[in-house]
């Protein structure tokens, strides 16, 4: 029988913990470049550094072109290494985004959610990662601050399995979780470097006794090649996260998982959601299932991989199903997690009717009432059998 792990209860911002997070993994190598709401990550983790509390290199860039770039190099030279970012900064890392992951380099990268711009904002949706969903990275969201400080820590151990080797994004929401203060529990330091334990790679660039070619020019010959295996990799990825979870939940009495069912066994009408509009989801259904309507949630955890079995025999026998996106795809069609779910749901025996809701964007706020109004939407589709679109967007001006 396992013995869960001593936990320190501390009220923290969700960029404090995940800074804490970091601090107990100890990276060899964190290049750093500020943006709005992530700063506070990189700058409270080079305190520790300045502090001696890590004996991290820590290295302040010009950009975040140079944070990524500087991110690889160092994981290729076989240090354990990561960087944070934010929206616009993410979309100047885009190109070396796609080296990182077709380099194989388990990077781990926390990623407060913001619109990306323009116009400008600095308020949260999820427009920068889900821009980057094809980028080769796997992606984990975070309803909360607690699950932001867990989800660093499995990320580690996520990326650098052999059977994986990809980078990580740990997502959550800008403001509302990056700044929001509530009660989190921190593991002892020792444990935690206990769990993630020591980074050795194959092939590190340095080796000078066992010289290789990085980074080569990889033309028609080779280039499908490789391509097909990282995606392989990400296929593997999803028994990882598994099993990761697993270890974690003996470890924490914590269990994570692909995605988080709420109250959705028996339900008959159900919303598929992402980050922190969780939170607020779980007060409504309680109060719909006081007044004898039958909803639940599934709240998406993995983006990517993404797990569209599971997916589908979560919700088979659900009638009527929104998909609430916090971004918006501009393909007249829906947003990307409706687009995913949505085909995940097309080969169901029994196929649910399945609508989109795009909202929040720019970090507008989602209330109790906006989420009434989705799931008394999705009881009139039950009843009728019909959708009257696909695209609805949540709490905008007309």
């Amino acid at each position: 029988m396992s013995v869960v792990a001593k936990k320190h209860r501390i009220a923290l911002t969700g960029n404090e913990a995940v800074a804490q997070a970091m601090r107990q993994i100890h990276p060899d190598v964190v290049a750093a470049y500020p943006i709005t709401p992530q700063t506070e990550i990189v700058q409270i983790f080079s305190s520790f550094v300045s502090d001696g509390l890590v004996h991290t290199e820590y290295v302040p860039v010009e950009s975040e072109h140079s944070a990524m770039s500087a991110t690889v190099g160092a994981a290729a030279a076989g240090a354990r290494s990561m960087t944070a970012t934010s929206a616009n900064g993410l979309a100047l890392m885009w190109e070396i985004l796609y080296i990182a992951s077709g380099s194989r380099l388990p990077i781990v990268m926390p990623v407060v959610n913001r619109a990306l711009s323009g116009p400008i904002n600095i308020h949260c949706d999820h427009s920068d990662t889900m821009g980057a969903r094809d980028s080769g990275w796997i992606h984990l969201y975070s309803e909360n601050a607690q699950e932001a400080y867990d989800n660093m820590i499995q990320a580690v151990r996520i990326a650098e399995h052999p059977d994986v080797k990809l980078p990580v994004m740990v997502c959550m929401d800008g403001f509302i979780i990056s700044h929001g203060m509530e009660n989190v529990e921190l593991l002892d330091d020792k444990v935690v470097s206990d769990f993630v334990g020591s980074y050795k790679i194959d092939h590190p660039l340095l080796d000078i006794d066992n010289p290789i070619t990085f980074g080569p020019l990889d033309l028609q010959d080779f280039y499908f090649e490789h391509k097909r295996a990282q995606a392989e990799a990400m296929v593997r990825a999803k028994n990882v996260i598994l099993q990761i979870g697993e270890e974690y939940a003996k470890l924490t009495g914590t269990k994570y998982e692909l995605f988080e069912t709420y109250r959705l066994d028996d339900a008959e009408v159900a919303i598929v959601v992402i980050g922190s509009t969780a939170g607020t989801a779980k007060v409504q259904i309680d109060k719909l299932r006081s007044q004898g309507i039958k909803a639940g949630m599934l709240k998406v955890r993995v983006f990517r991989p993404f797990p569209y079995e599971e997916i589908k025999q979560a919700l088979s026998h659900v009638s009527a199903i929104a998909v609430l996106d916090r971004a918006d795809s501009f393909s007249s069609i829906g947003g990307p997690l409706f687009s995913e779910t949505r085909a995940a749901m097309y080969d169901a025996e029994k196929r649910p009717l399945i609508t989109n809701y795009v909202y929040g964007l720019g970090g507008r706020d989602i209330n109790l009432a906006m989420i009434e109004k989705v799931y008394q939407d999705l009881l009139e589709i039950k009843d009728t059998g019909k959708l009257k679109q696909y695209v609805n967007y949540l709490g905008v001006r007309e």
